[in-house]
């Protein structure tokens, strides 16, 4: 018997990736990071890779070289590199390397002498974001730089990219002027004698309004688990994660009385209490204090009171509630349960942060889908 879960979909993430693919003629990277965005990194990885993704995007080497672990073989990119890292452990497994210094660059250069091999690097332009990225001031040097190392034999261009800032507003100016940028700054690279195999901008907003961006790669994340980067449009992706628990305990209470910490709800008149075993510790936001969705006994709740580490209230009012029965904060909304996006919109904030708190020690991730004889291979490992 299990107390709660997050059950998540693979076949759904499959559903979504294979959508995708129908959408474009660029390759696809299925961004995998943040353990999958909270649905698991390796399960899903593969269940992308079942479904035609050509890529695996994750930020930290130690992502990229926990898949290599598993027996993935497929190309990936880890981007989120600090000063110091063992990077000759990632060139070693043939994983991509982005970059976007000249500090970067000579770290790149030593680990391809230390792996004895060059490091596969893509180039990062920051066209907008502000973010990571070589400054459009800054890239002419580090071109010169990379062009160099790659005549020495120390390290392949594989790839020039940049990430967009306001893509999930499609029709926004700033995506013209950064899609302009890219574009100037991949011309500066082949005049710098650079002819990188591939070319990358699309998050999962562009992928899904902006085929003009999608170039070479394309690098949907959030949906690929079935969750839209734009506000009111669901695009036909099905979500992939439902986070569920059993009802710990009911009591009945009068009238006027104060729930959870604070009191900051109080009953209006005699009322059945629902103890939900979850909590912040869990991933349930806080922010969810008196406003977050619940769906139990056939209807839609909101969260009584504070959110606690471990558990929060429901107010059921005359409805009977019964220990053991199941609660579901959210799920894909197919049988009327909140979604990820109704959370976000309760809490203020966005579906990505919803659902990367999930899956966490104590909640145990439950897999549907899951095919014992997946292959973890596709592609070709450089």
């Amino acid at each position: 018997m299990w107390q709660s879960e997050v059950r998540v979909d693979l076949d759904a993430i499959r559903e979504n990736v294979a959508q995708l693919k129908t959408g474009t003629s660029a390759e696809l990277m299925a961004v995998v990071k943040a353990d999958g965005y909270g649905h698991g990194m390796v399960p899903a990885a593969r269940a992308a890779l079942d479904a035609g993704a050509d890529w695996l995007g994750v930020c930290t080497l130690d992502e990229a070289l926990t898949l290599r672990r598993e027996g993935i073989t497929a190309p990936v990119l880890a981007w989120l590199l600090a000063p110091g890292l063992p990077l000759h452990d990632g060139v070693a497994v043939g994983i991509d390397l982005g970059c976007a210094s000249l500090t970067q660059l000579d770290e790149l250069v030593e680990a391809g002498r230390r792996a004895d091999r060059p490091a596969r690097v893509h180039l990062k332009i920051d066209t907008g974001l502000s973010r990571g990225g070589a400054t459009v001031a800054d890239w002419p040097a580090l071109l010169e730089a990379a062009a160099k190392s790659q005549a020495d034999g120390l390290v392949e261009v594989v790839g020039v990219w940049s990430h967009f800032a306001y893509a999930d507003s499609p029709g926004h100016s700033t995506i013209d002027r950064q899609l302009a940028v890219f574009e100037e700054g991949v011309a500066m690279a082949e005049k710098a004698g650079l002819h990188p195999r591939y070319r990358h901008l699309a998050n999962s907003a562009a992928t899904l309004t902006r085929p003009d961006a999608h170039f070479d790669l394309v690098r949907p994340g959030l949906a690929i688990y079935g969750l839209s980067p734009v506000a009111g449009e669901r695009f036909g992706l099905r979500p992939a994660m439902t986070a569920r628990a059993r009802v710990m305990l009911t009591k009945r209470v009068p009238a006027d009385t104060g729930v959870s910490y604070g009191h900051t709800y109080v009953t209006e008149q005699e009322a059945n209490l629902a103890v939900v075993p979850l909590g912040y510790a869990d991933g349930v936001p806080r922010h969810a204090s008196s406003t977050g969705p619940v769906q139990l006994g056939g209807k839609r709740r909101t969260i009584a009171g504070r959110v606690c580490m471990d558990q929060f209230v429901l107010d059921c009012g005359d409805d009977e509630v019964a220990a053991g029965d199941v609660a579901t904060l959210f799920g894909s909304g197919a049988n009327g349960e909140p979604t990820a996006d109704d959370w976000a919109e309760a809490v203020g904030t966005i579906n990505y942060e919803i659902v990367t708190r999930f899956g966490g020690v104590r909640v145990p991730r439950v897999y549907d889908g899951e095919r014992q004889a997946a292959s973890p291979v596709r592609g070709t490992q450089p």
